[in-house]
């Protein structure tokens, strides 16, 4: 059997570390990039490597946007770029060229390099933020893409240049734009973590607006396999864009309901007005990528709130109690 081996960027991040992990599972080469940026502590993204530990990992500290790409791709079957900058608060104002050369630059050089190689698939992390506020929901993939945001613009960019590196000179990519990945090791400055930790150390919960915003949550695993499908499915075309959603459109104030049902303590909830580039709703429809890719989410929005819950048992609980930690365990 012929040894496979994949690029994945951003590998220290959540779903990067997370998909690198499950292809370290099945037998595959796995090659690692990371600027370890400090956009959230680089100090978790760290012991999201420490997971990784395998010899069949190799991890390459670096930026993307100074690193020389002209032999990172030799040899590589498949890539995931996973890296970029996150967040759509953050992606205003002064801050908007750290997006421009993250988010677009980056995967401009990585497309470039991709050119003349002989990689099977580059699959792209798109996001929802494309679609903005968008008229319809479930949201089709074929409907105007009217971001909100400086970030969702960034991302958007890059999927054009995708779609662009796949008409002129037939890179294989596709991109996948997720809607609100949930899960055990989300990052700390997402929804669900902030309102875990804060539920199990007795802290204010602080919701951007009324809470009635309505989010499509879909489950780490689940964009994990949807990753992995997008890489593998064959007939799937050049320049293809899927929507990746869990199907479990409900409101910030129902997650807090569930969030309630399962916590040791009363929450303490507080409204503050909404930001900037905060959409009022997401929903994605999936039938393309059920028809092209047989996937479909398998995690109810009950079911994984419950597991990232019990993963911020130990975690936050250890947090509060003081108690010395190794890289393994903190993060795990």
């Amino acid at each position: 059997m012929v040894k496979l081996t994949v690029l994945v960027t951003g590998v220290a991040g959540f779903i990067g570390s997370s998909i690198a992990a499950a292809l370290l599972s099945r037998g595959k080469t796995v090659i690692g990039i990371d600027s370890l940026s400090d956009y959230y502590d680089p100090q978790l993204k760290r012991r999201n490597l420490l997971r990784l530990q395998h010899p069949e990992f190799h991890f390459i500290h670096a930026d993307l946007n100074e690193y020389d790409l002209s032999n990172l791709l030799e040899g590589v079957d498949y890539v995931f770029h996973q890296a970029g900058q996150p967040g759509v608060r953050k992606s205003w104002g002064e801050e908007f060229g750290t997006y421009l050369s993250a988010n677009v630059s980056a995967t401009q050089r990585l497309l470039e390099a991709s050119k003349g190689s002989s990689i099977r698939r580059f699959v792209y992390a798109s996001s929802s933020s494309v679609y903005g506020d968008a008229e319809t929901y479930p949201t089709e993939e074929s409907f105007l893409p009217r971001p909100l945001s400086p970030y969702g613009v960034s991302k958007l960019a890059a999927e054009h240049l995708c779609n662009l590196y796949a008409a002129n000179f037939g890179v294989p990519t596709v991109s996948l734009r997720y809607f609100t990945v949930y899960g055990p090791r989300q990052r700390p400055d997402m929804a669900f973590t902030r309102f875990i930790r804060a539920a199990l150390l007795s802290q204010p919960i602080e919701i951007y607006g009324n809470g009635k915003q309505v989010r499509d949550f879909t489950f780490i695993d689940d964009v994990v396999e949807a990753n992995l499908l997008a890489a593998e499915t064959d007939h799937v075309g050049s320049g293809s864009v899927f929507n990746i959603a869990g199907g479990s459109s409900v409101s910030v104030n129902e997650v807090l309901d569930l969030i309630r049902e399962i916590s040791p303590h009363q929450l303490d909830v507080r409204y503050t007005p909404g930001l900037p580039g905060d959409v009022k709703r997401t929903g994605g429809s999936i039938s393309s990528v059920q028809d092209d890719l047989n996937w479909l989410p398998r995690t109810t929005i009950e079911d994984g709130i419950r597991r990232q819950f019990q993963w911020g048992i130990d975690q936050f609980t250890r947090e509060a109690e003081g108690r010395p930690t190794n890289a393994n365990d903190f993060w795990g």
